[in-house]
């Protein structure tokens, strides 16, 4: 256990150096090693230099689902469907990017997109619904459920992000 540790360490302190010195030497250099140039001794990869077209971003996936039922560990899965949202929206999700632009928009706070912001009238019965999103969100940790009374509750306030 403790060779791969210190192999993975070795490795880093390569990439690094990789970085700063070139030639077998270690002579300092003001750019980046010349393709396939030694250093300290170990030959360099080549074509493993950044092109700047590389872009650091906070992971955003999600998994989302809509269950019959109160419960969601419990009830009957209906649907299931992937939402990534960075670097571009993606996933299984229908409309990818309306779900990604509605929770963008509302910093995903999932209660305000099921809140119902129509006028819809539904009946009173009490068959629920229930929508799930488990997942990441800009680099932290989501889980959220959310109970509608019945079918018609749901479709008034799902928004983009739970119609699937």
């Amino acid at each position: 256990m403790r060779s791969i540790a210190r192999a993975a360490a070795c490795g880093a302190v390569l990439a690094l150096s990789s970085l700063s010195f070139t030639g077998a030497a270690g002579a300092a250099s003001t750019g980046a090693p010349a393709e396939g140039a030694a250093i300290g001794g170990v030959p360099a990869p080549g074509g493993t230099s950044p092109t700047g077209a590389e872009t650091l971003y906070a992971p955003s996936a999600l998994v989302l689902t809509v269950t019959d039922g109160a419960d969601h560990k419990t009830g009957t899965v209906r649907r299931a469907v992937t939402l990534s949202c960075a670097p571009t929206p993606s996933g299984s999700h229908p409309d990818a990017v309306a779900a990604c632009s509605e929770l963008k928009k509302n910093s995903a706070k999932f209660d305000s997109i099921t809140a119902s912001g129509t006028n819809r009238v539904c009946t009173k019965e009490w068959e629920p619904v229930t929508v799930t999103a488990d997942g990441v969100w800009e680099g932290k940790r989501v889980e959220y459920v959310h109970t509608f009374s019945n079918s018609c509750a749901m479709d008034g306030g799902r928004g983009a992000v739970f119609t699937f």
